[in-house]
């Protein structure tokens, strides 16, 4: 059984793996200009090619954006879920998202100069929604339908805000409107800098708390009699999966359901072991998010749909059907 799961599980990261090798390379041909892989290849390591260079600094950085952001939120989201105890947590749903898209438009429109720490100050007003939610659901403990619910009335709140001051302002700020619309297909390769470095501060992260997202799925009292202190781990995993979201916010803009679809496909391919589902998860968030890019350059073209569109159009489906396989939890849980 053990030589089953193994296999299976190196199967399913092979798979994504050459998945994300061809939509790669579907998206470089996505467009008006096309490549072979033999021209790609000579055009960026051999000769200079106009062709080439062209798509080197206009598609290369949307492409990598996607794939970094996509493995960032759907990593926030298995947190996010190992903390809960939840299965349809996700930090779109539960407003951190809109909370961090909030304060990157106010700094984003109002002081430019700050864009390199644009993802410090979401964070802030992601982990400032979070703890809205989670107070205002508290209750003596903490259900899951009671935080969906809050959650769902503080994203509206805050998703009212930074619309509120897209119309006031009528789009204006390029730069808000971009976060605004979760429109990547204008990134540089300084936002591919700027997601990366974080990307990497919260991988080290995820590899310190893969092992604790384990414990976290004991009960309390078990966890409670093995001394560990289950307040403190969830407020440290709580705090990695708020900063990926505020992070994947502030570059790309507030996109629901990919942190909910993703841990839950992760899950069914390659179990509950965080040691193993957080790096897949990251692997097939890469995949699904550049998928849902280039679909919505593709099926519109010349013109496009955001990303973010195309994920809810899929997300929503499927959050209905994992709201009705869930449904008998929600009386008996009070995590």
């Amino acid at each position: 059984m053990k030589t089953f799961t193994k296999r299976k599980t190196i199967a399913a990261f092979s798979v994504t793996a050459a998945l994300i090798l061809i939509m790669f390379f579907i998206a470089i041909n996505t467009g008006g200009l096309s490549v072979s892989i033999a021209q790609l290849f000579k055009g960026l390591f051999v000769e200079y090619d106009k062709t080439v260079a062209i798509i080197l600094e206009l598609r290369f950085p949307r492409i990598i954006v996607a794939l970094l952001g996509g493995a960032v939120m759907a990593v926030s989201g298995v947190l996010m879920q190992a903390v809960m105890k939840n299965p349809l947590a996700d930090p779109g749903i539960i407003g951190v998202t809109s909370g961090a898209a909030f304060t990157a438009v106010i700094v984003s429109a109002f002081f430019p100069f700050l864009a390199s720490f644009t993802p410090l100050f979401s964070f802030i007003g992601g982990m400032t929604a979070f703890v809205i939610v989670y107070l205002l659901a508290w209750n003596g403990n903490v259900s899951p339908l009671r935080l969906i619910l809050v959650g769902v009335a503080v994203d509206a709140f805050f998703t009212g805000l930074y619309q509120a001051f897209s119309s006031a302002t009528g789009g204006n700020y390029s730069g808000a409107a971009n976060i605004i619309n979760s429109n990547i297909s204008l990134k540089t390769w300084n936002d591919v800098y700027l997601l990366l470095i974080y990307t990497i501060v919260g991988a080290v992260c995820c590899i310190l708390a893969a092992g604790k997202c384990n414990l976290l799925s004991l009960s309390d009292i078990t966890l409670h009699s093995l001394g560990v202190n289950i307040n403190r781990v969830r407020i440290i995993i709580s705090i990695i999966s708020v900063m990926l979201a505020s992070v994947f916010t502030s570059v790309i803009g507030s996109v629901s359901f990919l942190g909910l679809i993703v841990p839950h496909i992760s899950r069914l391919l390659v179990g509950s072991n965080h040691k193993v589902l957080i790096p897949y998860s990251a692997l097939l968030g890469s995949f699904i998010f550049l998928m849902a890019d280039t679909i919505g350059r593709m099926i519109a073209y010349p013109y496009e749909i955001s990303a973010a569109i195309i994920m809810a159009v899929i997300g929503g489906p499927m959050f209905i059907i994992l709201l009705r396989r869930s449904k008998n939890s929600y009386g008996n849980s009070n995590t």
